[in-house]
């Protein structure tokens, strides 16, 4: 007899998070230390306490209010390099305790003191390689993606992609945290995507990985949107809530990487209906390189670990099932593959 999968079972299995926004994933515990330190500091914050701005009366944001929750609170809070260096640091420490093994965090490079955007990037790189110390040896592997927001001009977006090639794998150190892709998020009922169509062939023809936030709402589910961003070729795309049935083709064809966060989807309201209403069951059985996500841990509060207990429950499946689902995740990653496939095979190794 299968023995059910269990809480126990989903932290030890050895996990890639490919969809993890760095701000959403700073939890209210570290967000609320950040605060104190600069209430200590005598620094004027016009900030409430973060366990009351965040969560009102056990509240989740939904999609009209999600981004005030960044714009408003996260960025005025993190808003100089201690505190980012800060927060980036407590970020992957967290999805290491989870039994995260590789990470794709990723970030929109925002202006910080005098250095701008640059300094921004550097300073959650320099994070990431003094987690790499700290850490066991080999117990996580950290890369960084920098993504373009819709509210962006276009200069501004062409200036994220060299920012990102600046930072670029060195031959010989491909483990080491650098910038392995672009992806496109923000907003999705602003901005008009065809303005980053010059950044994102650039990303393509420098062989850096895109994803894409793609589908979240009716609003940015229009077809000049969709056919925008396949024109782009993406590796993966993101939620693919609202896709009609001719571009799920044009998908499938090309086996597309999909990024589904399911208590994300579900808490906001992107999705109608409770888990089992996900449209995670429609593409787990599909060709397409599936990953569960976390988006915004901090936020939902739904560890990489609870997603797949979450979808094992809801969906009925077996631990070697759930195994093989961590492994399609992995073939989606923008690099660290071979490391996981042996990760993964020693674990399993004990299913037998």
């Amino acid at each position: 007899m299968d023995i059910p999968v269990d809480a126990t079972f989903t932290k030890s299995l050895p996990k890639a998070e490919l969809h993890a926004h760095l701000s959403g994933s700073i939890t209210p515990s570290t967000l609320h230390q950040i605060w104190q330190l600069k209430r200590s500091r005598g620094e004027d914050l016009a900030l409430d306490d973060p366990a009351l701005a965040l969560k009102p009366a056990g509240s989740y944001p939904t999609v009209l209010t999600f981004f005030q929750i960044f714009n408003d609170y996260i960025y005025a809070l993190v808003n100089d390099a201690e505190s980012l260096a800060y927060a980036t640091r407590s970020v992957v420490q967290d999805f290491a305790r989870d039994g995260v093994k590789y990470l794709e965090l990723r970030t929109t490079p925002r202006s910080l003191g005098s250095g701008g955007r640059r300094e921004y990037v550097n300073q959650v790189l320099d994070a990431l390689k003094w987690n790499r110390e700290v850490l066991p040896e080999g117990d996580m592997e950290v890369q960084l993606i920098l993504s373009i927001d819709r509210g962006m001009t276009a200069e501004d977006a062409m200036v994220v992609v060299d920012i990102a090639l600046e930072h670029r794998v060195v031959m010989g150190k491909e483990t080491e945290p650098h910038v392995v892709g672009i992806d496109l998020c923000g907003n999705p009922t602003k901005g008009d995507v065809q303005t980053f169509t010059p950044a994102f062939r650039k990303t393509k023809q420098e062989d850096l990985g895109i994803t894409v936030h793609f589908a979240e709402v009716p609003a940015s589910s229009t077809e000049m949107e969709l056919r925008t961003l396949l024109d782009w070729q993406p590796d993966r795309l993101g939620h693919v809530i609202h896709v009609p049935p001719e571009f799920k083709e044009v998908i499938r064809e090309r086996k597309i990487g999909l990024e589904l966060c399911l208590s994300c989807n579900v808490l906001a309201k992107l999705t109608e209906g409770g888990f089992r209403q996900h449209h995670f069951d429609e593409w787990r059985h599909s060709e397409c390189p599936v990953a569960l996500g976390t988006d915004d841990v901090g936020v939902f509060e739904s560890t990489l670990s609870k997603e797949y207990l979450i979808a094992a429950r809801e969906f009925g499946m077996s631990r070697n099932e759930v195994a093989d689902l961590a492994r399609k995740a992995v073939m989606g990653a923008f690099t660290g593959r071979q490391r996981m496939m042996g990760l993964l095979d020693a674990f399993e190794s004990g299913l037998a």
